[in-house]
């Protein structure tokens, strides 16, 4: 008979499987129409980019002439065609992230009405595909801040497309006249095509007053050229790009279920938004856990969505670790329940980890030790509480970026 864990081990992989973009990316491909006698770019960028890129050059690598990808380091599984691959910083932008996106940028150049530019785009891409309009270790300072205060991804994003030269659709002008095709891989809930990733190649809905209230919400410090670059309002029409959304955090869930209920599980969607605290989003997990105590039968509670950790320590994890271990010391009195939460990207904050498993035995294990875990998230510290548990889940880099899957099991024989 499985464990709990190795059933959270069975749906983790099916989840991460289910979303892989291969087979989205030639699905989308098969609908565009490259204009003949031009040339084709292909510029990727996010922590999908590399198995996007892939995808796309096992379909059509004979057509491209040029092909720029940037992705999160040790994300990339060599070489692809002719295509001029970079590794870069994230979740804060780095010497090569402004490098390589000089390179797309030189790609995409001089380009005529007759031309293309097949745009490859997942989450990651606001660190990983930048030109900043500001200092350099300013933009990497507002990125920190922004990230320090527990700002969702679309106020972040609200901010930085402004500090950007290829941000808020600024890269589709760069490829004009050229018409840009731009396949996204999902990674924000409601898939609002303006921000993920920072939206390089989409019209921005978003306005400076929203970027003035955000900057002031937060307190952040900005020099006066950023506040300026705040105050100018960016692209709100472009006419040289098609969109095709191919994924999003809805596949994640979906295979959850079905495999949940192949283990015997009956399996409860609670919803593809979660929008909160980390803690928070635990703490509402092991309520639902104490509450069906009773059930006769196994239950998989499922959500997905993106959660953010609000930084008070100095400790090391992420949002998926602290949604499991903010569970732990509310299950610890109950029987074969489980708390798991996992990033689809592989990559849970700055950790090697994906995310982190928490049981009814956890709370126990970790007093023993001499860890409070209430201590331990004050400080930030799920990774190395979880470490001693033997609660860290690590799948490396999937290839994939469409938000988390949180999972709640309840196993009865």
């Amino acid at each position: 008979m499985q464990t709990l864990r190795q059933d959270a081990d069975r749906i983790i992989e099916a989840a991460i499987h289910a979303a892989l973009p291969d087979t989205a990316v030639k699905k989308a491909l098969k609908e565009i129409s490259f204009p003949e006698g031009g040339r084709l770019i292909l510029v990727a960028t996010g922590k999908a980019a590399w198995q996007m890129a892939k995808a796309a050059w096992d379909e059509i690598g004979g057509r491209v002439d040029r092909g720029v990808v940037v992705t999160k380091y040790d994300h990339s599984k060599g070489a692809i065609g002719n295509l001029e691959i970079y590794e870069a910083g994230h979740p804060v932008s780095d010497k090569n992230s402004y490098e390589a996106t000089g390179k797309a940028i030189e790609a995409v150049s001089n380009l005529t009405d007759k031309d293309s530019v097949l745009f490859l785009l997942s989450g990651g891409g606001s660190a990983l595909f930048e030109k900043p309009l500001i200092d350099e270790s300013e933009n990497q300072s507002i990125t920190k801040q922004l990230l320090k205060c527990g700002a969702s991804i679309v106020e972040m994003n609200t901010i930085r497309k402004r500090l950007s030269a290829v941000k808020g659709g600024r890269f589709a002008q760069l490829c004009s006249p050229a018409h840009v095709y731009t396949i996204v891989l999902s990674d924000i809930i409601g898939d609002p095509l303006d921000m993920i990733a920072s939206g390089p190649a989409y019209p921005d809905s978003s306005t400076c007053d929203q970027a003035m209230e955000i900057a002031s919400r937060y307190n952040l410090q900005l020099s006066d050229k950023a506040q300026a670059l705040l105050r100018q309002e960016t692209p709100k029409t472009l006419d040289n790009v098609t969109t095709y959304v191919t994924g999003s955090v809805k596949q994640l869930c979906k295979a959850a279920e079905e495999t949940a209920a192949q283990l015997g599980y009956t399996p409860v969607f609670l919803s593809a938004s979660l929008e909160c605290e980390a803690r928070e989003a635990g703490s509402f997990l092991a309520s639902i856990a104490r509450d069906h105590q009773d059930s006769r039968k196994s239950l998989a509670f499922i959500a997905g969505g993106e959660t953010v950790v609000h930084l008070t320590g100095h400790g090391l994890g992420g949002r998926n670790q602290e949604i499991a271990l903010s569970a732990a010391d509310s299950i610890d009195n109950c029987r074969e329940t489980c708390v798991f939460s996992v990033g689809s990207d592989g990559t849970d904050g700055p950790t090697d980890a994906a995310g982190g498993y928490c049981d009814q035995d956890t709370n126990q294990a970790l007093k023993a030790q001499g860890l409070d875990i209430k201590a331990v998230l004050s400080d930030n510290d799920a990774y190395h509480a979880l470490q001693k548990s033997d609660g860290l889940i690590f799948t490396g880099a999937t290839g994939t970026n469409v938000n988390d899957l949180s999972v709640l099991l309840i196993r009865r024989h």
